[in-house]
This record gives structure tokens, C-alpha cells and sequence, in this order.
């Protein structure tokens, strides 16, 4: 699945929650995780986001069209996108792939996240920062290098729905606002 998961809407995530919980009981998670990678694979067409997004027809015409994509998945992943398209939901599908991705990482202790620099970090610099933001937050947090030209120095940090700012400008802008939070002594007369 993706590199880190992007902000998913409240309703895809509460319909991936019902279905990692449905795969999680029934025993077949690893199935429905791997049908589910499958449908966010081909979530990132253009032809597929159109017809999910201006689906026509009854609901056994429109699940006809995606009936190719389901042929060897678990019932339950079945069962989920009809229901999906019998909701008039299928909008859900375009997210899912994201959503069912930070809930497995959830479930595993675990995050994927992106840090942005001025200039490509290394594997042993991508290494370190990973290893520093486990002990951090407690969780088995998985880094991907991203460059930001904007940057002048430092690091941003991007971890599900949390930012750590170590960047340059993000240290020059926490010093104003401290100095304009400060108190001023006061001044005898």
C-alpha cells in the first residue's frame, strides 16, 4: 500500500473499521487486506475514479463493472463492495486502500511517514530519525525521504495526523511566537 496513509475521511474510515473488524474475528485478514491492496491499486485509475464517482445504473449493473476485480476475492471483501454499491457508497472504494492501511499499522503498533528536508536524507539519516520517532511515540515508526526546495534547513516530519517541526523556518517561527508570548518585566517608575 501506499507510502503514508492520506488523510482519510471520517465515513471510508469507519467503513474499513467495520471491515477490519469483520476480517479480524472471521480469521481472514491477511485475505481481505491483500483484496483490499488490489482494489486501491486499481482506485488510482482515472477510468475507475470516474465510474466511482458517477456511477449509472442499478446496483447489479454498476458491481457488473467491478465484478472483475472481485472474481477471486474473499466473500467478505464481496460482500463489503456490494454493499458498498447498494448504499450508493462506492465514493468509499477511493479511500480504502488508505484507510484499511492505517488500521492494520494501528493494529501492529506500528506508522509509516514521510520527512521532508532540503536535500534527500540518506538510509542511515532515515534510519536514525525512524528509530529516534519510535522511542518517540511509542510505535514502530517506518520513514520515506521526501524533498521540500522550500526548505532551508532541519526536517519536517509527517506521522499520520501529526507534524514535528524541526525544520529552520518552523524553529524561527516558534522563537517569535515565544518572544511575543513573553512577559514583559515591569518597569518602576
Amino acid at each position: 500500500m501506499g507510502v503514508v496513509a492520506a488523510a482519510v475521511d471520517q465515513v471510508t474510515g469507519r467503513w474499513a473499521d467495520a471491515l477490519f473488524g469483520l476480517a479480524r474475528r472471521r480469521g481472514v485478514l491477511d485475505q481481505v487486506s491483500a483484496d483490499i491492496e488490489r482494489i486501491a491499486l486499481a482506485c488510482q485509475s482515472p477510468a475507475v475514479v470516474a465510474f466511482l464517482e458517477g456511477a449509472t445504473g442499478s446496483t447489479s449493473e454498476r458491481l457488473t463493472k467491478f465484478d472483475s476485480l472481485l472474481e477471486n476475492a474473499n466473500p467478505h471483501t464481496r460482500s463489503f463492495v456490494s454493499l458498498l454499491f447498494k448504499r450508493r457508497r462506492e465514493e468509499v472504494l477511493l479511500q480504502i486502500g488508505a484507510a484499511f492501511e492505517q488500521r492494520l499499522l494501528e493494529e501492529r503498533g506500528a506508522a509509516k511517514g514521510i520527512v521532508e528536508s532540503a536535500r534527500l536524507l540518506d538510509s542511515a539519516e532515515l534510519e536514525a530519525l525512524s528509530r529516534d520517532l519510535s522511542k518517540r511515540l511509542g510505535k514502530d515508526v517506518t520513514l520515506t525521504g521526501r524533498v521540500d526546495p522550500d526548505l532551508v534547513g532541519g526536517v519536517r516530519v509527517f506521522v499520520g495526523t501529526s507534524m514535528i517541526d524541526q525544520s529552520l523556518q518552523g524553529r524561527m517561527d516558534g522563537l517569535r511566537r515565544r518572544m511575543m508570548e513573553a512577559r514583559l518585566p515591569a518597569v518602576d517608575s
